[in-house]
């Protein structure tokens, strides 16, 4: 019990509540915008949007093929704040003429799907800009996480997401279909007010003090570890578009939004823990009682989670969507499910493996985990419908997260 209360106590110093509240004010803007979306727009149109929408967030976290990565492990790493922030302006500079060629192809993907749904190139376009915007937001977040500033992490993270919503809901009142669409692509923008004076005085940093081949190798496997962690959420609707229809794909969303979402509650731990975790990645008595208090935290409240979803399922669903809906309840239950031993599994392993470094790994059980997904979406999705792409998703999940579990294992064993 005291290492738990220290375990908090340290959650407090870190200031890890500025980045829990963060966090939920961003899942409460999201929700709250996803909530009007599906109000307002047609079945056929909000399937559209969650379609371009998923293969953003595929795109998303290669982000400047992985330089707000790099920054998060070695920006810790580096041993006082002026080194910290010449490496921030280093992978600034670097990644953003990455991050426009990247977004070349996010709009090329549009043209696989316009001979389906002919307006779609008008969606990828607006959501481009979007991907330009996340990625001065991104790396500004994690400039502020090296530099142990949890405040201003939370001050950018929550004048973006309210500043969005508060967007969003005007300009798609006043202007229609078209407002939505300006807002979402230029919210992220709202970070540039973040920037300093001295992050583009800083942009001349010599490149031959940071630039070595394992900060890019960490980089990229950590943006594909991302890329693929993302894509399994991704790749659910996207295999749904095909096997199915747009409106499988739009009662699947309404499932799937509210568990999607009770993870940040995990991720609030890690988000503010990330650079302490990475500094004692070697430390083996360190990294074994930070799981142990993990799950003194996690283990009741994701069984909390699972008997008030069982017992209000079908009650939860009428109250945040219409009862056109309410049928979903059992769908709604399985990807509970899934996520909830997804925050005891492969959240937690997962950026574990990342604090300390091993990319290589995380990145490859995240690709099985994805094809898992598809075989089993293939398997499943023809005789059960959106009931078997949720059993496919927590399946997937589950099996990924015993592996990145036994990974995790196997390192902190050897170590001394």
């Amino acid at each position: 019990m005291e290492s738990l209360q220290l375990f908090i106590s340290d959650f407090f110093k870190n200031k890890g509540q500025h980045v829990f509240l963060s966090l939920l004010v961003a899942k409460i803007c999201a929700f709250a915008g996803s909530l009007f979306i599906i109000k307002l727009l047609p079945e056929n149109e909000f399937g559209i949007v969650s379609i371009v929408a998923s293969v953003f967030a595929i795109f998303l976290p290669f982000s400047g093929f992985g330089s707000q990565q790099s920054l998060l492990r070695y920006g810790a790493l580096q041993e006082n704040d002026v080194d910290k922030k010449q490496l921030s302006a280093f992978l600034l500079k670097e990644g953003f003429y990455k991050q426009l060629s990247l977004t070349v192809i996010f709009l090329a993907v549009g043209f696989i799907y316009i001979e389906k749904y002919a307006d779609i190139l008008v969606f990828f376009s607006f959501f481009a800009l979007r991907f330009i915007g996340f990625y001065f937001l991104n790396h500004l977040q994690s400039e502020a996480r090296i530099l142990g500033n949890n405040i201003r992490f939370a001050q950018l993270t929550n004048t973006v997401n309210v500043a969005g919503l508060i967007f969003l809901l005007l300009l798609t009142y006043f202007f229609g279909f078209r407002g939505y669409l300006f807002a979402i692509a230029f919210t992220p923008f709202v970070a540039l007010f973040f920037f300093r004076r001295e992050n583009f005085q800083s942009l001349n940093v010599s490149a031959a003090k940071f630039k070595n081949k394992e900060m890019s190798r960490y980089g990229l496997f950590s943006a594909g570890t991302a890329l693929l962690s993302d894509t399994l959420f991704s790749a659910d609707v996207l295999l749904l578009s095909f096997l199915m229809n747009a409106v499988a794909v739009a009662n699947y969303k309404v499932a799937i939004l509210i568990p999607a979402n009770i993870t940040f509650l995990a991720l609030t731990f890690m988000q503010s823990d990330f650079r302490v975790l990475a500094k004692n990645y070697r430390n083996k008595s360190f990294l074994q009682n930070y799981i142990a208090n993990y799950y003194k935290i996690f283990i009741p409240l994701s069984a909390a989670i699972l008997i008030v979803g069982f017992i209000f399922r079908r009650e939860i669903l009428h109250l945040f969507f219409s009862e056109k809906y309410g049928d979903n309840s059992a769908i709604f239950f399985i990807l509970l499910t899934g996520f909830c031993l997804n925050m005891l599994f492969r959240n937690l392993y997962g950026n574990l493996l990342s604090a300390v470094g091993l990319m290589k790994t995380n990145t490859v059980i995240s690709l099985f985990t994805l094809i898992l997904l598809v075989i089993f979406s293939f398997l499943l999705v023809g005789k059960y419908g959106v009931m078997g792409m949720a059993a496919s998703l927590t399946l997937s999940m589950l099996i990924g997260g015993f592996l990145l579990t036994f990974s995790f294992y196997l390192y902190w064993k050897d170590l001394k």
